[in-house]
């Protein structure tokens, strides 16, 4: 039950999936209590700031997570990094980015899963904390909605979607998060997409790197893809992957079931807002070593995350 980070540091290069640019991301070992912080370089003038992975900094939800600061140093695309940093069980880590996008890779969590296997994870002094649902939380956005309830002792995911297409039509999987389970289930679900909006997206400025061998292209009655499906519910898969890196976003793991129906970036992000918006709907818990006791800390009480980084091992 004590927090981890990594094993070394970590280096995936790869193309950003709506600007098209080249970008690197470093994944560093961080302390206990750092949770996930971004740091941006290649501002203008060389800057560079730390963005940490909290709701609170989600500036857009449009097609992806985009979180930043005041400042105007910005990260998009940091779902499927934190989905397999939670996925695999890691507490603390620092996310080196030097542009505004972090790379797309195969449209999914494997080449990160892959790349934290080779260095591994690795236990820290302090203990485990996590966010302990208390009372059921419900939002609705549209003709979607999703609910936190209190149960278990892991964030299970039990995610339905429902598509007007028959490649797609209607989808159902209860998941719980542990690394094994990531690995072999999840982590290597493909974003996905409709050939009838690529134009659009075109003209707006999305989606300029896509390509089928990093989205799962819809046409009018088939996967375009020439090799296929990785999974038959390949796509309701996804968008688990999709909801853990945006619930990492809530500083802490999550301890309870997330039901959702139709979920998207968005409505993610409002149900880390509805959470914390009721103090009375979870408390900070820290798990013990002995028959898995807990010490409780009080209702929306969240420590600052540390700025102290583990040694550059570069």
């Amino acid at each position: 039950m004590k927090q981890t980070t990594l094993g070394d540091r970590i280096q995936v290069d790869g193309v950003g999936v709506h600007k098209g640019r080249p970008a690197r991301i470093i994944l560093h070992p961080a302390d206990a209590n750092t949770g996930y912080v971004f740091l941006r370089t290649g501002l203008a003038g060389g800057r560079e700031r730390l963005i940490d992975a909290r709701y609170g900094a989600v500036q857009q939800t449009e097609l992806c997570t985009i979180i930043g600061t005041d400042c105007g140093a910005s990260v998009a695309t940091v779902e499927h990094c934190l989905a397999a940093l939670a996925g695999l069980g890691v507490d603390n880590a620092m996310i080196e980015i030097d542009g505004p996008e972090l790379p797309i890779l195969d449209g999914s969590s494997r080449v990160f899963v892959e790349a934290i296997d080779q260095v591994g994870v690795v236990p820290l002094a302090a203990n485990r904390k996590v966010i302990k649902i208390l009372k059921p939380v419900r939002i609705e956005n549209g003709r979607s909605y999703a609910e936190l309830l209190p149960g278990g002792t892991a964030l299970t995911l039990d995610v339905e979607i429902a598509f007007d297409t028959a490649v797609i039509g209607t989808q159902k999987r209860v998941f719980t998060l542990s690394p094994t389970g990531f690995r072999s289930e999840i982590a290597a679900a493909r974003t996905f997409g409709f050939m009838r909006d690529v134009e659009r997206l075109w003209k707006a400025g999305f989606a300029l790197g896509a390509s089928l061998e990093n989205t799962v292209a819809i046409g009018e009655d088939k996967v375009v893809n020439p090799e296929g499906l990785r999974f038959s519910d390949e796509f309701v898969r996804h968008k688990i992957l999709d909801a853990i890196g945006d619930l990492s976003l809530a500083g802490l793991p999550i301890r309870g079931t997330y039901r959702a129906f139709c979920p998207g970036h968005k409505l993610n992000v409002m149900m880390l807002e509805q959470l914390f918006s009721d103090r009375s709907a979870y408390a900070i818990v820290e798990a013990g070593t002995r028959r898995d006791s807990v010490r409780e800390l009080g209702y929306g009480e969240m420590a600052a995350p540390a700025p102290v980084y583990g040694p550059n091992t570069r």
